[in-house]
């Protein structure tokens, strides 16, 4: 804000008539060497633009991946991103007729999205069959009031708990209570129940360890024929935390963007706004040249770490035991070992990488006076071979 009101005021005291001035100069130097910038790293868009490329429609034929899919984990079904919650719910609720005890445990971690009041609830619950476990002969910790006030603040509120008392052994009856009118509503643990306190521990840990089930990104893995198009891409709206019209007016003002902050900016102000721009793009589309030019495609989070995209090579490989490295634009190697995400490495929402093999092993190679086969994916990868 301070250098474009700087900037601003510097042009109200240039005189309009005038020729190039200095801050012309400044200007056209940024975008050289923004320029120079983007041509290193092998960005197309326009010089000094961090921002998302305009979304085709997701029909395009041009696309370099039709959209962003998950994989539900209890179906295996292939689901588009609007698909996720729903088609999960139904997942779990299909459960119950096999399991309903881990059915209800999932709905109860899935369903109710405060994680806080999930973890309270779930507390009490555990402290309930706690009782429950280390008094067996004392009927009071049997029965659990429905009206009591922790009760309703801490369980009731939950999806999934009904369900949970119903699976482990509790009935809901109605029991009298002294000096009051009517009957009042109570979970009370059947004697089948009681019978096997194993089970009511094993469920309480499971209740315990549980985690939301959440669909798992989808790699969409494609292996590629060597092309010129590599380090092309043409990436659809899913790949964008901005809406379609968002990045259409973030495009409309990038020449303006580039005029107001291209002077008087220090480098912590440019490294600022680069991590703005970073956390504009949720997932990254990476492409690995292989050393016979074939390209390895797949998906990935922007905030995954590196080691995801080694271990997915890795995956692909006939020989998985083989040490190798991956470079990044202009060599810059990228450590598995580095704790980086992709959007700390500049890897988003597209990036192309470059195979070699560690230098040692290709020293062991040739010393044993042979050469590196320059066809290492597996066979049944290589037979899906596709054209860019």
């Amino acid at each position: 804000m301070a250098a474009a009101a700087a900037l601003a005021r510097l042009e109200q005291k240039q005189p309009r008539a005038r020729g190039p001035t200095s801050q012309d100069s400044i200007r056209n130097q940024v975008r050289k060497e923004l320029r120079a910038e983007a041509a290193v790293s092998g960005n197309p868009e326009a010089p000094g633009s961090n921002t998302a490329p305009e979304p085709k429609e997701e029909g395009s034929a041009h696309l370099a991946v039709s959209g962003v899919y998950f994989t539900c984990p209890l179906t295996g079904a292939i689901l588009r991103k609007d698909q996720r919650d729903a088609r999960i719910r139904e997942a779990i609720l299909m459960h119950f007729s096999t399991d309903p005890v881990a059915a209800s445990i999932m709905k109860i971690h899935t369903f109710n999205k405060d994680r806080d009041r999930v973890k309270l609830g779930v507390d009490t619950i555990a402290k309930y069959l706690d009782n429950i476990h280390l008094h067996p002969e004392e009927e009071k910790y049997r029965k659990i009031k429905v009206q009591n006030k922790v009760f309703q603040e801490r369980i009731h509120c939950l999806e999934g708990t009904h369900e949970f008392f119903e699976a482990i052994g509790f009935q809901k009856v109605l029991l009298p209570i002294p000096d009051q009118e009517g009957p009042e509503e109570f979970y009370v643990l059947s004697e089948a129940a009681l019978a096997q306190p194993q089970s009511l521990e094993r469920h309480k840990e499971q209740l315990l360890s549980a985690e939301p089930v959440r669909a798992t990104l989808a790699r969409q893995r494609r292996v590629f024929r060597p092309s010129p198009l590599a380090s092309q891409f043409d990436l659809p709206a899913d790949f964008f935390n901005l809406t379609a019209e968002e990045i259409k007016r973030e495009q409309r003002l990038r020449s303006e963007a580039v005029e107001r902050l291209s002077v008087l900016r220090t480098k912590a102000m440019r490294e600022r706004e680069e991590q703005r721009e970073m956390r504009k793009y949720t997932y990254t589309l990476l492409r690995v040249r292989l050393p016979d030019g074939c390209l390895l495609q797949g998906t990935f989070y922007a905030r995954e770490r590196v080691a995801a995209l080694y271990g997915f090579v890795r995956e692909a490989l006939q020989n998985d035991w083989l040490p190798f490295e991956l470079l990044a634009s202009g060599g810059q190697k990228l450590s598995e070992d580095e704790n980086l995400a992709f959007n700390e490495c500049g890897l988003v929402p597209s990036a192309l990488l470059t195979f070699s093999w560690d230098v040692a092993v290709l020293e062991d190679i040739r010393a044993a006076g042979t050469q590196p086969d320059t066809s290492i994916l597996k066979p049944e990868l290589l037979s899906a071979i596709e054209k860019l």
